[in-house]
């Protein structure tokens, strides 16, 4: 398989051509289709829709055949050629790109590399752009569509960002590029109707903007969560956090949820971590999935059910975490057995009997066993003293 990339003015360079003359099988969207030279015998594909279903029948029946596909700019950069990478292997797929979107767009605003961040809207949640905004950041949107730029101008207005400045920079590369700089709150006010299909865009973040969303370190205010009581407090949650140390593309349990604020915190440490939360009550559940939107990991899974028995059939994690339901019969086991070499489990306790069950753990398979007391200042009478949070154990253990 050769995955060629296509400028949006459709030019092909002479060793692209030849290849897309001499394929048996050329693979590509109508568009480009369309703008490829006819030749004799080719069979010329689309795209199955959806991708997902019918990609892999598809790639199956074309084995053996000398097949091209044609795609948008850098294959490799949120396209059709990283998908192919991980159906075939690496060593399958040959891939020859065009200047990307991304870069085109750096060139005509004149932003470094290394000073703006790229963030694919393909086939995502929007609420991902979310995790990005920071005082006076700039981030390149791959997005969806014509609808896109209206979904970030709400959702950045909604995040105190209205002032934010978006400029969509349209069929970049072609003899038709186009410019349009509105606010995000503009985009609320007054969408627009027409809206190029073919856009990056450019958002630039206030600097002044509320920091605090900000953070990739662990511990986020208390209020930035919706919680109805059961929340791991901001204190506990870094503590418990620095203890399962999130690391690039690894996956979390967090077991008895409640509002999901450990697992929202693992999620923000880096974009490729994941996290599955294990909630039985259904309106916390449904809340966990509000409190992700919110904070910009929207991919957070939500299972609906009771440990050990939910933890059934779920993609084996790199740490656990259990914020309630450690007594429960099975799940400090299962928790236990699901991780291999290097995993880490931290469990909270607050009753008698959790704390005897984790000093047991503590005594048979050693880790670290701490008591947490946390204090914050609270008017008496006309004076100010000292309020103490109940106190918690926390047991953390590597495998």
């Amino acid at each position: 398989m050769t995955v060629v990339g296509v400028g949006a003015d459709g030019l092909l360079d002479d060793a692209a051509l030849a290849l897309v003359q001499d394929a048996e099988v050329l693979l590509g969207g109508r568009r480009h289709l369309a703008a490829a030279p006819e030749a004799d015998g080719q069979e010329r594909l689309t795209w199955p829709s959806p991708l997902a279903d019918g990609l892999p029948a598809l790639l199956d029946r074309l084995r053996g055949r000398r097949t091209v596909a044609l795609a948008s700019g850098d294959p490799m950069v949120s396209g059709i050629g990283s998908t192919l990478v991980r159906e075939l292997g690496a060593d399958a797929v040959r891939v020859l790109p065009a200047v990307s979107s991304v870069a085109l767009a750096r060139a005509r605003l004149g932003w470094p590399a290394e000073e703006s961040a790229v963030v694919t809207l393909v086939g995502r949640h929007e609420e991902r752009l979310l995790r990005e905004v920071a005082p006076g950041r700039r981030l390149l949107l791959l997005t969806s569509g014509p609808g896109t730029p209206a979904v970030v101008g709400r959702l950045l207005t909604d995040a105190g960002c209205g002032a934010a400045v978006l400029t969509l920079l349209a069929d970049l590369g072609s003899g038709q590029e186009s410019r349009i700089r509105r606010t995000a709150l503009d985009w609320v006010v007054d969408p627009l109707n027409e809206v190029p299909a073919l856009h990056v865009l450019a958002v630039e973040i206030p600097s002044d903007v509320a920091g605090w969303r900000s953070s990739w370190v662990a511990g986020l205010p208390d209020d930035a969560f919706e919680h109805d009581g059961q929340l791991t407090r901001r204190d506990l949650r870094a503590s418990a956090l620095a203890r399962l140390a999130p690391s690039p593309g690894q996956h979390l349990w967090d077991v008895g949820a409640g509002a999901g604020s450990i697992g929202v915190e693992w999620m923000r440490a880096h974009p490729t971590c994941r996290t599955t939360s294990v909630e039985s009550h259904p309106d916390r559940a449904a809340r966990i999935a509000r409190n992700a939107r919110r904070l910009g990991v929207p991919d957070l899974t939500v299972v609906e059910g009771r440990a050990p028995d939910a933890l059934a059939g779920l993609a084996p994690p790199d740490a656990v975490f259990i914020g309630g339901g450690a007594t429960r019969p099975g799940v400090l086991d299962a928790c236990l057995k699901a991780l291999s070499p290097g995993g880490r489990l931290v469990v909270h306790g607050v009753t008698l009997e959790t704390e005897g069950l984790l000093a047991d753990a503590h005594r048979t398979r050693g880790g670290e066993l701490t008591r947490i007391a946390v204090e914050t200042t609270a008017p008496v009478g006309t004076f100010t003293g000292w309020t103490p949070a109940r106190t918690v154990t926390q047991w953390s253990w590597t495998r």
